[in-house]
């Protein structure tokens, strides 16, 4: 393996993020705290436990998943499809690189920056409300997971995209609807039990149920089926990635 290789496309990925902090960093950390100022306000008023946890404690984990989730898709999307766009691709097709060293590379750093931000979200967070963490680990896992298989998710989405509309499409379209009806702010047993049913099929309930879990150990499902969905999800963009490249998919607009 091309560890050099794979070295330098992580670096120059990184590397945009610094240059761009103010987008990649300053924006999505000051609109996920408007989110919890507005909805712990306004919401918390009227709902002031969920399940033992204050409401605006209670809805961390969801912001944090709905920032990672968005911000993995956009970070892995963009970094592929803007060499594209550019052309600059070429130089990167031309070097002594194999395709599953460009997805490390790639899926490598946008998963990073997903993580850093995740963080700072929680450390932002705590200045709002206490936080507990009672599994750091099983929190760290979760988070890691996350970021790998939505940034995976979004490098398959920087592959199909042949415009900055395709690029924008599903992420705001699907992802972003699904998280905040994936539980983001509110416990799925607060349903009825037939929108209960329903909202169980949305895979992203999973995600935040799990991550919750490492915080409060509160859950609207299993840990085990949380963490299953998680792997399974993965497993399918990495099936996705090499199908994409085994049928013959070239880096090029």
């Amino acid at each position: 393996m091309n560890y050099r290789a794979i070295r330098a496309i992580y670096l120059f990925e990184m590397a945009r993020t610094w240059r761009t902090l103010l987008q990649s960093i300053v924006s999505p950390v000051v609109s996920t705290s408007l989110y919890f100022v507005v909805f712990g306000a306004a919401i918390g008023s009227r709902i002031t436990e969920v399940e033992g946890v204050s409401y605006g404690t209670f809805i961390v984990p969801g912001l944090v998943m709905l920032s990672v989730l968005t911000q993995s898709i956009a970070n892995a999307s963009f970094g592929i499809y803007f060499p594209k766009f550019v052309g600059t691709i070429y130089e990167v097709l031309s070097a002594p690189v194999s395709y599953f060293e460009i997805v490390i590379g790639y899926v490598g750093a946008a998963a990073t920056k997903s993580i850093i931000l995740g963080l700072i979200i929680l450390a932002t967070a705590a200045l709002f409300v206490p936080l507990h963490i009672h599994h750091p680990l099983w929190m760290l896992t979760f988070l890691v997971l996350t970021a790998v298989t939505f940034s995976l998710f979004g490098f398959i989405i920087g592959i199909w995209a042949d415009g900055f509309e395709k690029l924008q499409m599903i992420p705001m379209l699907v992802v972003t609807p699904l998280t905040f009806l994936g539980g983001s702010f509110y416990s799925v047993n607060m349903l009825p039990s037939g929108w209960r049913t329903i909202t169980l099929l949305n895979p992203v309930v999973y995600l935040i149920s799990g991550f919750r879990w490492s915080f409060y150990e509160i859950a609207d499902v299993s840990v085990g089926l949380s963490l299953g969905m998680t792997l399974g999800f993965l497993a399918i963009c990495m099936a996705l990635v090499w199908w994409i490249f085994r049928t013959g998919c070239r880096l090029k607009n």
